[in-house]
């Protein structure tokens, strides 16, 4: 066990240095513990076996850029086992959401309808690594917490990322109670690392000469300059108003054009549009174009979060973003509860181009 343990451990080393980059005091810890998960898997196979306890499931979570994400894809890569599986939650909870509308519709609906969608999701995946996990909207509490007890009763070992403790999660205080038996269950079943520490390593120059193509994005005012430089983003022209194919449903855009496509703010963001969507429309196009966008401020909750989820999708497919309209951030308090909800989006935000917009 102990040779697995330090093989892990070698492989974050080589990793890190072939990346060029110095693991951190909180990282450091985290890839101890990740190595010795490695070597429990290794005993087992990633079976669980009654003759021995089985490993104790991973919860790691920090601010945006502190390396989480690449914590555990370091692990699940260097990990010598099959039965194995790395999602992203958006991806996740939209094939659960459409595995338990069919299982609805051919059995009997409720809790059943998880467990069978999990298990055609699943199929007998021993070890699943669910990245950047999160809790925001009401009406999917119930469906997340009925998630985490299927995936915690049984024999898969869970390991997550998320950039809320998990006491920070639903941080709605209307609905934040509904989820509390969920956070106790994590808290009992998954032990908690804390990987925060003062350093974004998203704001250091990376030692890759490869950037992602959603940093070639841009945030301009109505008119900018700058816009009017941007191969292909001239103003959509009545004629090219379509409708255009997401999740289930057919979203107004003000042009499509071959690999870009373009929507009001109020479409995708104060409709009632969600994650499925804005996954639906980055399977299709490289670049997405958002007018008419408000400071945060002045939105509704909804529009906030919806525009958040479509900020991470797109970073997440390395999606071309562009803005036009306000600065989101004007006139948020740095200190101020709103600006600390969307700590995640302002990291992502800051990546992309800035131009002409009021400070």
């Amino acid at each position: 066990m102990r040779q697995q343990c330090a093989a892990m451990r070698r492989h974050f080393q080589q990793t890190a240095d072939q990346r060029g980059f110095t693991l951190s005091a909180a990282q450091e810890q985290a890839a101890e513990r990740l190595s010795l998960l490695a070597a429990e898997l290794a005993v087992t196979g990633g079976l669980f076996r009654r003759s021995r306890p089985s490993p104790r499931n991973l919860y790691v979570w920090g601010p945006v850029g502190r390396g989480k994400s690449w914590l555990v894809d370091t692990f699940f890569d260097g990990l010598p086992i099959a039965r194995k599986r790395r999602l992203h939650f958006h991806d996740f909870f939209r094939a659960l959401h459409d595995g338990v509308a069919q299982e609805g519709r051919n059995h009997e609906g409720g809790h059943s309808a998880v467990d069978r969608a999990v298990d055609e999701l699943l199929g007998d995946c021993r070890l699943l690594v669910f990245d950047e996990f999160h809790a925001h909207d009401a009406g999917d509490a119930m469906l997340v917490a009925r998630l985490f007890r299927t995936l915690l009763d049984r024999h898969v070992t869970l390991v997550t990322t998320s950039n809320y403790p998990p006491a920070g999660l639903m941080p709605d205080p209307l609905y934040h109670h509904l989820f509390e038996p969920t956070i106790q269950r994590i808290e009992e079943r998954m032990d908690v690392l804390d990987v925060s520490g003062p350093t974004d390593f998203r704001r250091r120059p990376s030692p890759s000469h490869d950037s992602p193509r959603f940093a070639e994005g841009a945030c301009l005012a109505d008119g900018a300059e700058a816009l009017r430089d941007e191969p292909g983003l001239d103003a959509p022209r009545p004629g090219e108003a379509a409708l255009v194919p997401a999740h289930h449903r057919d979203l107004p855009a003000k042009a499509a054009r071959a690999d870009l496509v373009w929507f009001g703010f109020d479409t995708l963001c104060e409709g009632t549009t969600a994650v499925p969507d804005y996954l639906a429309l980055a399977e299709r196009f490289g670049t997405l174009v958002l007018d008419g966008v408000p400071p945060l401020a002045s939105c509704t909750s909804d529009g906030r979060q919806r525009f958040a989820n479509l900020v991470d999708v797109c970073c997440d497919r390395d999606i071309r973003l562009f803005l036009i309209g306000a600065d989101p951030l004007a006139g948020l308090p740095e200190d101020s509860a709103l600006l600390r909800d969307l700590d995640r989006t302002a990291s992502r935000l800051a990546m992309l181009r800035r131009a002409d917009l009021a400070r």
